[in-house]
């Protein structure tokens, strides 16, 4: 079994810029620069044969390059169930169509449909049972976040292996946009 998902890789210079904000908050997982993508579509474990049908799937999706610029900041979960701090995407009808089309290569590879709305964002940290008001304060520190708009020329197959410090991703292939 292979844990899967489509993603576009985080320019190296975007990338420095997110580190910058990758303090002040105890007990952060800080993500490593390698780690950082935005997720077109999470398609879990699924086995070798079936991965072998979504590669070539995901090799038929067609697009071209994207801009994409990032926007403010978030956490996922409520209180002391807060589990991630993120850095958005903004709005990019693009980057939706995208997304569409490797939901649609899940699909046509016989995995079960995404139930999840679609939220393009950068996981910048995975926290266990912070303290809220921590959270609250680093968000309001961040809020302003906006990165200069940057290319992505192609689109990535990763696979995703359990860490200490959270998962560590490889990627399998990467698709171009033309």
């Amino acid at each position: 079994m292979l844990r899967l998902f489509a993603a576009l890789a985080v320019p190296e210079d975007i990338g420095l810029a997110l580190s910058t904000r990758q303090q002040d908050l105890e007990g952060a997982r800080w993500r490593p620069l390698e780690a950082l993508h935005i997720t077109l579509r999470f398609f879990g474990e699924i086995p070798e044969n079936q991965a072998d049908d979504l590669d070539a799937e995901l090799g038929c999706v067609t697009g071209r390059p994207l801009e994409i610029q990032l926007e403010g900041v978030g956490a996922f979960g409520e209180g002391r169930d807060i589990h991630a701090v993120w850095a958005g995407v903004s709005e990019n009808a693009a980057l939706r169509t995208l997304a569409g089309r490797c939901e649609s290569a899940a699909r046509r590879a016989g995995l079960a449909p995404d139930r999840r709305n679609y939220r393009p964002h950068v996981t910048l940290a995975y926290l266990s049972r912070p303290d809220p008001a921590a959270v609250a304060a680093w968000i309001q520190t961040h809020n302003l976040l906006k990165s200069p708009p940057f290319s992505v020329a192609s689109f990535g197959l990763y696979s995703s292996r359990k860490g200490a410090s959270g998962p560590a991703y490889h990627l399998e292939r990467d698709y171009p946009l033309i």
